[in-house]
């Protein structure tokens, strides 16, 4: 009788777009792969609409239980937080005394991105973020508990950064201030948003048609933009934008992120953006036995979920190429579509030469929402998620309680 094939050990480190995907991939070859998931939370975090839940949304529209995404796929799953790697054993080790070595024959990496401050003084301790769902709604408790002691709306919104996230949130932050104060009994008080961006134009990396037009449709929404601007510190009170204040007790940063400390920790080999070279194959420069998906990897477009969707993909196939005997394949980038709303049924889009805005652009958002979590939930969970988004919006527009 023949000897049974051992499976090939595969442990994914990451619970975002990129660690999900490979699991579920790999989760369809089980016969093959003993598959473990490492996240450091128990929940998986949909970034593109976190800005939801700042802004009059729940948890529920931007989160969902990594085990609920994990049910009935034949998967280990592990809450912890990924310390450093044994090369030479093959294990990853956990931190905390409790947590036993991991030890793996393929690891991949799909840690993602933290919050950069830039060393700007003060912007830790005064700024709110919006990358976690624990920074969406200190936002939202921080605004509504302001119009309550207050009685008033603040001075000036200000939110830093003139990308995907910064566009989306000013976008939305006007409209959801005038309904938050109506329901307070307050009516009539103005609403200052302002929008501060380093660049000369948002967006700084798409054409400038697109980052215009985003401009004017901003304008238009009563957001005052401040570009080519630089934030030198913070206070209490108010954000020091190009030697001037700006009085403020609430400043949004969604500007800076940097590579996972992960990778520096554990002397990879990065690239001038402090992301880490790999091969045709994503395979880190440091071992070829390490994969690494993402946000982390230096290739062309990552930083966008679609491309860490995209690099789960490529490595969970190549992984069973390799299994099969058939050919790997050599990493081709994928340039994404970009779709950026910038208030009520308003998106830009970026799809290869074209360019399009408004109502249409929207809609697509809200099909790319909907291909996203079909992805990693099916159809079934993908419609229930954009039914509660689409229901918030547009039922009890952007009047979210603060529970």
């Amino acid at each position: 009788m023949a000897e049974k094939q051992q499976k090939q050990r595969i442990v994914i480190v990451g619970g975002g777009f990129g660690g999900i995907k490979t699991a579920l991939e790999l989760a369809k070859y089980t016969d093959k792969f003993d598959i473990t998931l490492i996240s450091e939370r128990s929940d998986f975090w949909y970034f593109p609409t976190l800005y939801h839940t700042a802004t009059g949304g729940t948890r529920h529209e931007s989160s969902i239980t990594i085990k609920h995404l994990l049910h009935g796929k034949d998967v280990k799953f592990v809450e912890g937080t990924a310390e450093s790697v044994d090369r030479a054993a093959k294990n990853l080790i956990l931190k905390g005394k409790d947590k036993p070595a991991v030890p793996y024959d393929k690891l991949v990496l799909a840690l993602g991105s933290v919050t950069n401050y830039f060393n700007i003084p003060g912007l830790p301790e005064f700024s709110y973020g919006v990358k976690s769902i624990g920074e969406a709604e200190e936002l939202k408790r921080h605004l509504h508990q302001q119009i309550i002691d207050d009685g008033k709306p603040d001075l000036n919104y200000v939110i830093v950064g003139g990308g995907p996230t910064g566009i989306e949130l000013a976008g939305n932050l006007g409209r959801y201030m005038q309904e938050t104060l109506k329901r307070h009994g307050i009516d009539g008080r103005p609403v200052h948003v302002d929008l501060v961006e380093g660049a000369k134009h948002l967006m700084p990396r798409m054409p400038k048609s697109v980052g215009r037009a985003i401009e004017r449709q901003l304008r238009s929404l009563g957001v005052k933009l401040y570009l080519g601007k630089a934030v030198q510190g913070e206070t209490a009170d108010e954000l020091t934008v190009d030697g001037k204040p700006i009085r403020s007790h609430t400043v949004i940063w969604t500007a800076g992120q940097a590579n996972n400390p992960f990778f520096t920790a554990n002397s990879f080999t990065l690239s001038p953006r402090k992301k880490a070279l790999v091969d045709e194959f994503l395979r880190s420069y440091d071992d070829r036995s390490i994969f690494i998906i993402g946000d982390n990897a230096e290739t062309q477009y990552s930083g966008m979920a679609q491309t860490a969707v995209y690099d789960a993909e490529f490595v969970a196939a190549n992984f069973v190429h390799e299994l099969t005997g058939d050919p790997k394949l050599a990493y081709k980038p994928k340039k994404p579509v970009y779709v950026t709303p910038a208030g009520h049924r308003w998106a830009a889009v970026e799809w290869g030469n074209f360019h399009f805005y408004g109502l249409l652009g929207w809609w697509l958002r809200e099909a790319a929402d909907f291909v996203a979590f079909d992805g990693l939930e099916g159809p079934v969970g993908a419609a229930e998620q954009l039914t509660q988004s689409l229901g918030r919006q547009d039922l009890c527009s952007v009047c979210g309680s603060v529970s």
